[in-house]
């Protein structure tokens, strides 16, 4: 009788301890359920900063961002699950370049996006960049366009914007002429940001090209290599782009998706 009752003592214990383990087990893999749908479920959160200057030098004509540039980004990024945010110095609309917008510069996303009537109300109605918080995002990106030359050269706030995404080793993408907003970047020790590192952004040549040279206010390769920049370039219009840690920068329009796609790999 006793063996008995031995054994039934035995089996209840087994069978508690073998129920335990079975509902730890169970809420184990649920705990990684819910951990992978999380995952799943945070969205990346990039920010794109286009300038609000539209005034070409003193020429009398127009500038701003070029749409390629901010498409073709855009769309890449969009479509893999991106929130975006898209924001200018002064906030409100942000001016196209008119040479961009036409006929020769036509590619399958600017089609996109002059066909995306949602797309082109966020470019007329951007956010203020003194409101932006760099904590908010996990990039950034900076289209180009003649335009930064003139406000994202010199603007505090993008300054520091860059510098605190750049100090969270947080990715920071440019391309073409954007490259001008890290004109005055540093880091934390004072140095340029650019300083030591591989770079890339429109060439001297591309700007003699479009016959700007005299009025820009300065030259992307030329301002890259004296703030210490490793630049290096490739063939005149030809898509290059290159990457140094979290810095990013694309050579010109031709390089937008290039660049964008370095992105998405790196918050991967």
């Amino acid at each position: 009788m006793k063996i008995l009752q031995t054994l039934a003592l035995t089996l209840t214990i087994i069978t508690a301890s073998s129920c335990k383990e079975a509902k730890k087990d169970t809420t184990s893999k649920e705990v990684s359920k819910e951990i992978t749908s999380l995952k799943k479920d945070k969205k990346m959160k990039v920010l794109f900063v286009l300038t609000s200057h539209d005034k070409l030098g003193e020429t009398g004509k127009k500038t701003g961002f070029w749409v390629e540039e901010f498409a073709s980004p855009y769309y890449s990024l969009l479509d893999k699950g991106a929130e975006i945010t898209i924001a200018t110095p002064k906030g409100g609309a942000a001016p196209i370049d008119p040479s961009s917008d036409s006929p020769d510069a036509a590619t399958e996303a600017t089609d996109r996006f002059n066909k995306d009537d949602e797309a082109k109300a966020r470019i007329a109605n951007t956010n203020k960049l003194s409101d932006i918080n760099a904590d908010d995002f996990d990039a950034v990106f900076y289209p180009g366009g003649h335009g930064p030359l003139w406000d994202l050269a010199t603007d505090a706030t993008s300054i520091a914007l860059i510098e605190k995404f750049n100090s969270q080793d947080k990715p920071v993408a440019f391309v073409c002429h954007a490259p001008a907003a890290l004109k005055n970047v540093k880091n934390a020790d004072g140095t340029f940001l650019v300083n030591g590192k591989k770079v890339t952004g429109f060439t001297n040549t591309e700007e003699a090209a479009v016959g700007l040279t005299d009025v820009v206010p300065f030259l992307v390769e030329d301002m890259l290599s004296e703030n210490g920049g490793i630049y290096s370039k490739k063939d005149d219009w030809a898509a290059y782009v290159i990457q140094d840690g979290n810095l990013i920068t694309g050579q010109n329009p031709a390089s937008s998706e290039l660049v964008a796609e370095k992105l998405l790999q790196s918050l991967k």
